[in-house]
Formats: structure tokens, sequence, C-alpha cells
């Protein structure tokens, strides 16, 4: 009964935090930051600081470290208050790590009980995947300043070709000939999105274009942006699948409680990323050509002082990170890896919904069309609808082998080891 109550709950947080998360870094980008009053939009600057929002999310998975260790606290208290035959919730010795636990809790437990701790000088090993991540974050930050929420949310549906390819290729995974032809599909329906942002401008981009004297230059500039947004966001789901593909190989040898994983990814991230805005402030941010970019780390800074917009939004960004992680470990272990696909959809059209309804972007129809190739496409991998071939010629018919899917739930299986949660 208890079950049946949470996970409702940890779903509605998961999809409310992950749509909050996409939104108020848009939203951050939006905020202005230099020559505010200038009548010109075009005169204006705003907030881009794409390195600074991935150590943003650094700290917000860092947060985890304070549910890990409210855990421990309550779990003492309660050995303290019952001596007499009391097993700590969901304790890293249980025989059967998620079975019995409450779904709130089950991000606290080990991935597995009959595997070697990730413990001293192995958790080292996290560090990998966590340099992956900083490079895919604030590549998909750079290219979420170039197109809309929606579209960027859309664009990382890619993800699913890189993760088939990689887990193929790395993890010796095979994939049957309707799984690759979904995985086409995928980039089919990214390749739509893509080309839905260059044809149709947003009223945002339009108010801004006014004060530009040639309108041909205006809708090159803004098709050449929204190309170099779609690819840039693209091309960081290759650090993000080789991420994926780093934590399933490390999980599947070493047990650790995934909660423990996002913390420890956290830390790791935060301290190269601090050394790499070091270096790179005082190699380019320092310079003429560099000053007021990316990689000037005073300016950002400032910005994040002097301006309490982007002050408050990036305190809730960490906020949102933070529970996203949670509650996405929580509910990945409670449900099916398809259930996951339902819900990451539902994730993209309440980031949609949203930005339409704050006039960010515009209705377009052929990003509908672009959407639902994405969405067929990885339910068509995950075993959401059945292969076109197979449900149309051979009915019911088993297959033998790897047949049926069971290498999407296979390669899903696998994955949901790797359950860290991004953004």
């Amino acid at each position: 009964m208890m079950e049946r109550l949470v996970v409702p709950l940890l779903v509605a947080g998961m999809l409310a935090t992950g749509t909050a998360n996409t939104l108020l870094t848009k939203l951050q980008d939006q905020v202005c930051v230099g020559n505010c009053t200038d009548p010109n939009p075009k005169k204006r600057h705003y907030f881009e600081q794409p390195v600074v929002q991935t150590l943003q999310m650094f700290i917000g998975e860092m947060g985890c470290w304070l549910v890990v260790y409210g855990f421990y606290l309550y779990n003492k208290y309660l050995e303290k208050r019952n001596h007499a035959g009391y097993e700590p919730i969901g304790s890293a010795e249980e025989a059967e790590p998620t079975h019995g636990v409450n779904p709130a809790v089950r991000a606290l437990v080990p991935n597995h009980d009959d595997r070697a701790r990730l413990s001293g000088s192995k958790v080292l090993l996290l560090a990998l995947p966590a340099c992956c991540d900083i490079a895919g974050t604030t590549l998909m930050n750079i290219g979420l300043l170039f197109v809309a929420a929606s579209i960027y949310q859309m664009t990382r549906g890619a993800l699913v070709l890189f993760v088939g390819i990689f887990s193929v290729i790395f993890l010796k995974r095979r994939l049957r000939a309707y799984q690759w032809a979904a995985l086409a599909v995928v980039v089919t329906g990214v390749a739509i999105v893509g080309l839905a942002g260059a044809l149709y401008k947003d009223p945002k981009k339009a108010e801004a274009d006014e004060f530009i004297e040639s309108a041909a230059t205006t809708e090159v500039s803004l098709v050449v942006r929204t190309i170099i947004g779609v690819l840039v966001i693209a091309g960081a789901q290759i650090f993000t699948a080789t991420q994926f593909v780093l934590e399933e190989f490390i999980l599947e040898k070493y047990a650790l409680e995934p909660l423990k994983v996002v913390g420890w990814e956290g830390v790791f991230g935060f301290l190269v990323t601090v050394v790499g805005m070091v270096f790179m402030h005082l190699s380019v941010g320092r310079t003429e050509a560099g000053r007021g970019g990316y990689f000037d780390v005073t300016e950002g800074w400032r910005q994040i002082v002097e301006y309490s917009m982007v002050a408050k939004t990036s305190i809730w960004i960490m906020v949102s990170i933070g529970c996203f992680n949670f509650f996405g470990i929580s509910v990945t272990r409670s449900i099916s890896a398809t259930a996951r696909s339902v819900i990451d959809t539902c994730r993209t059209l309440f980031i949609w919904m949203v930005s339409l309804g704050l006039g960010w972007e515009s209705f377009k129809w052929l990003q509908v069309l672009g959407f639902a190739l994405l969405v067929y496409g990885t339910f068509l991998f995950n075993d959401l609808v059945k292969e076109p071939v197979r449900s149309c010629w051979l009915g019911g018919r088993k297959g033998k082998g790897i047949a049926n899917g069971s290498a999407a739930r296979q390669l899903g299986a696998g994955l949901e080891e790797a359950v860290i949660e991004h953004q």
C-alpha cells in the first residue's frame, strides 16, 4: 500500500524537478546583465556562462551527500532506540538489495550485494564519467543559448543513438535490425526538430531582430545559430553516452549506493571544473578577446553577485538537479525501464507546453512531426511498441536468441545500473 502511494509521488517529483531544471537554466540565460536600459535589444548583454552552469550542476549533485548523511544519522538513531533485533532500513548487508525496501530509500541501497564494494582509491574510477559529464553538460549549456528549451530537450533524444552504438562496440551488446531502424528514426526526428527551429522564428528572437537592417542577414543568422545549437547539443550526447557506458562498466564490477555514485561524481566534477575554470581564465578569460566570454570567471562571478535573478536561479538550479537525481534514481529502481521512457517523454512535453505558455517560443507543426518520430523511435527501441515487420507479418511468432526485444531489455537492464540523472 505504501509503495502505491510513494511511487506516484516520486514520479511527480521527478517530472517537476526535471522540467524545472531545464526551464530555470533557460530563464537564467535570458537574464540581462549589461546595458539593460538600452532601447536596442541587440546591445543588451545576457547571462551566458555555460561553464558556471556546469559547476552549478555539480554542486547540486554534491548536495546528494546531505541525503546520504541524513539517512545514515536516521539509521543510527533507530539503532539506538531499537537495540533488539533491529536492522537499519536499506542497510548494505541486505541479501536482496531492493526487495521489501521503501521506494523512497532505494537510491540509498547498493546496486548489488554480491559484488565488491566501490571504496577507497577505487572511488577515483568515478572521476572518468564525471569528466565526460563536464564536457557533455557544458556543450549542452552552450547549445541551449542558441535554441528554445523544447528543441534543446528534444535534441537530447539523440542520446539513445550513441548509447546503443557504444553498447554494441564496448559492452558487446547485440541489437536487432528493427532496433537499428529505431535509431535511424530517432536521428530523423532530431534532424526535423532542428529544421523546425531553423525555419521558424520565435517571438523573442523576432523582437530582438527589429533593429537589424537586413532581413536576409537576420534569417541567415537565426538559421546558422539554430543549426549550431542543435549540432552542439547532439554532439554533446557522445560524451553523455560515453559517461553512461563508463558508469555501467564500473557498476557491473562494483557495488555502491546509486545516490553515493551521484555524490562522488559531483565531487570529482566540481573539483575538475574549478581547476579547468581557473586554467581557462588565466589562459583565455583575462585576455582582450576572452574578456566577458565563457571563460571569464571574474565576470561570471560579478554577474551572479550583482544580479539577484542570476543568483536566485543558480540556487534553484542546484536544488532542482539535486532533487531530480534523488527522484530519478528512486523511480528508476522502482519501475521498469519502459515506464521510464514514458516519463521522459512527459518531461519533454511539459517543457514544451510551459515554454509555449510563457511565450518563449512559437508552436511549430514541423516540430510536432520531429517529436513524434523521436518518441516512436525511442519507444520502438525500448519495446514499448511492437516492431512493424514482426507485428504485421510474423504475428505472435517467437524469435530465437536475442529476439522480441530482449536485446533492448538487456541494454535497458544494464543501463539501470548507471542510473545517474542529469539535466
